[in-house]
């Protein structure tokens, strides 16, 4: 007897074998199938792993969108802080803590991300300034699930000061996912940890990423800003 994830991958599989999809044409978004098959997302995104994995099908992205500082873009595969170094950013990261939470507390989490209990880093980013002080540029808070060496974390520390490190050794690698966009208009306690007054206005995205065969990896947001960091898009067939 199959389940909903085996359904899925089963039912797709045999209509592409059947020649119902031509060589090359797209399958329906996430959300048209998971209406289709009555699932989650997150279940959607567990089969269309599971039939890459079996070479029926390849992911292709036709739009992207990344951040940039000073102009440079910053890759997120391998973690902003290995992008801002590359990159000969001066920017220096520090961990603020690192703490257990739960569900309910994580803000713009999407519906479907099976999640029960999480532990949030929340770090800042910092330049120098002419005068030797430093400015805080950035402000992020990860979510990632409170799993295996993970959920020691606010004891243990991130390995190597990397959280990107830090999931890789645990399986947890994002490959796929979204990133919403929008200017905010900093509160009170965002105001404090940036150095800013009260409703400046910062570049905030909200990312959430998955690995290949579905599971959840983590759950970012991070307060930007607009002087130095900058989102681009770019669209087309190689974007």
């Amino acid at each position: 007897m199959y389940g909903k994830r085996d359904l899925v991958v089963e039912t797709l599989a045999e209509q592409i074998r059947r020649g119902e999809f031509a060589h090359g044409q797209r399958l329906d978004g996430e959300h048209r199938l998971a209406q289709e098959f009555d699932v989650s997302r997150g279940t959607i995104r567990q089969a269309l792993g599971e039939l890459q994995r079996r070479r029926l099908i390849a992911t292709r992205t036709g739009i992207g969108s990344f951040v940039t500082f000073d102009g440079h873009p910053l890759d997120q595969r391998g973690g902003w802080a290995q992008a801002l170094a590359d990159a000969g950013s001066d920017l220096t990261t520090s961990v603020l803590d690192i703490a257990p939470v739960d569900r309910a507390s994580i803000p713009g989490l999407p519906d479907d991300v099976d999640l029960d209990e999480a532990v949030a880093v929340r770090r800042v980013r910092s330049a120098q300034q002419p005068d030797g002080t430093q400015r805080v540029l950035s402000f992020e808070c990860a979510s990632i699930p409170a799993t295996g060496a993970l959920r020691d974390l606010p004891t243990t520390g991130l390995t190597d000061g990397s959280l990107w490190t830090t999931l890789q050794a645990e399986g947890l690698v994002g490959t796929t996912g979204e990133q919403c966009v929008d200017v905010h208009a900093l509160d009170e306690r965002e105001a404090g940890i940036l150095g800013r007054e009260p409703g400046t206005a910062f570049l905030r995205t909200v990312r959430t990423s998955f690995t290949s065969d579905g599971r959840f990896v983590e759950h970012v947001v991070s307060l930007l800003d607009p002087a130095r960091f900058t989102l681009r898009l770019s669209f087309g067939e190689d974007a």
